[in-house]
């Protein structure tokens, strides 16, 4: 059943999709670069890059090889040795699992299944996914057998849109298997192209390890957030707290309080976990009630500027101005960015609300479309109050200091600037 790993097929073109397949690209494989958006496939067919981590130059670079072929048609992937599924798995509007994108892939895939092929999944999930969900759908539309005429098995992406500490390559790779063959072939594959490549002990274990390293950090940064309203109460600087607890040299880690948790995983994952935690009528407090903290965020935000404006006697209808709205710095994602919350509320409050991205030139907020102001000193001086909600790196933060009349700040983006007492940080107590 074996055949040697030179065609490699990536559903899915997005934030985890695009650089796993020009990595494959890179050491020396060919890559099928699937998805299902024509607009976003001729994008990249002329070269052009719709992600920060992803240069133009590096994506013409893979077209000039005649090795990285983007295509809408599934019919590739009876070309491919091996088919690797990078699809979204949102949460629906009950904010449980939506496997409708996972399940439609995988159906297109199984008309097209060969025997030998490898198939491995990356999209994050609860555990069980592989076996419950992959592996019937595609031996009912191929008639093939998992581990038998092809091999199947689970890698959890660990890409980090926006990190420039750790390449795709460097991050250790978890894989797994349906048999001891399969995980041996998903080492293979991935050994080709990962500095360390990881085994465990079955798809369920995989599927759960990337949902701990999501829980955890939702829990963690989450309680932070509840410990910089606790400051703010008690007039104290948390990210002071925070440089002071981290020189003990064991038994603390820092996380950071922030504006709410954006993204397609940390607030999206652990849910998939608390989902499949009920199956077996069991729950984790600790996921429920960070979740409901982090969504509390926005709401916090808001309160907070209301309560500095009325102090400075600002109009009843203040302008709000935004500087970012993609979840962390330097990307261009809005996915679950809690931007979109608080632009949302401050409207439903009867604020004046704008906003300038860098990365993102428009966004839809409840059917209504915003577009990205320019920033400059009139911008700045017209609005009563400026939100630094994304600390891209780019940020012009002496000209908004200089220039807007209020400042709040949740990223601490302004730490260290002195003698402003129009500028406001979240968790500072002032």
């Amino acid at each position: 059943m074996d055949r040697p790993f030179q065609k490699i097929a990536v559903i899915g073109q997005g934030y985890v999709g695009l650089p796993l397949a020009l990595l494959f690209v890179n050491k020396g494989h060919t890559v099928y670069g699937v998805d299902v958006d024509p607009k976003k496939i001729e994008g990249l067919r002329q070269g052009v890059s719709y992600l920060p981590d992803v240069q133009d130059e590096e994506l013409r670079w893979s077209l000039a090889t005649e090795r990285y072929h983007p295509t809408d048609r599934y019919e590739k992937v009876a070309e491919a040795d091996a088919i690797i599924i990078c699809v979204p798995t949102p949460l629906n509007a009950s904010h449980s699992p939506d496997l409708t994108i996972l399940e439609k892939a995988v159906v297109e895939i199984g008309k097209f299944l060969q025997k030998g092929q490898m198939v491995i999944l990356e999209s994050s999930t609860y555990p069980g996914t592989t076996r419950e969900v992959l592996q019937p759908l595609l031996e009912k539309e191929s008639g093939l057998t998992a581990g038998i005429d092809f091999h199947i098995g689970y890698s959890p992406e660990r890409i980090d849109p926006g990190n420039k500490d750790y390449k795709v390559e460097q991050i250790p790779k978890i894989v797994s298997g349906l048999t001891a063959t399969c995980v041996e072939s998903a080492q293979a594959l991935y050994s080709s192209v990962f500095d360390k490549v990881v085994r465990v002990s079955s798809p369920d274990v995989a599927e759960l390890t990337k949902l701990l390293e999501n829980s955890h950090r939702l829990i963690n940064i989450s309680f932070m957030n509840e410990i910089a309203a606790i400051c703010d109460k008690m007039n104290i600087d948390v990210w002071e707290v925070i440089e002071a607890a981290q020189t003990k040299p064991f038994g603390f880690t820092a996380y950071y309080p922030g504006p709410g948790i954006g993204g397609h995983c940390i607030p999206v994952d652990p849910l998939y976990l608390q989902w499949k935690a009920q199956k077996f009528g069991t729950e984790s407090k600790f996921i429920q009630l960070s979740d409901e903290i982090n969504r509390s965020i926005p709401s916090y935000i808001m309160n907070r500027v209301k309560a500095i404006l009325a102090k400075q006697s600002a109009p009843e209808h203040a302008s709000i101005l935004l500087y970012g709205v993609a979840y962390k710095k330097d990307i261009n994602d809005v996915r679950e960015s809690p931007a979109l919350d608080l632009i949302h509320l401050l409207a439903e409050a009867e604020f004046s609300v704008s906003y300038h991205d860098p990365f993102i030139p428009e966004i839809q907020v409840n059917g209504q479309r915003y577009t990205s102001v320019e920033i400059d000193e009139d911008t700045l001086r017209s609005a009563d109050c400026v939100i630094i909600f994304t600390d891209h790196s780019v940020i012009p933060l002496d000209q908004i200091i200089a220039h807007a009349p209020l400042v709040f700040d949740t990223r601490n983006a302004t730490a260290g600037v002195q003698d402003k007492h129009h500028v406001y940080r979240m968790g500072a107590g002032k």
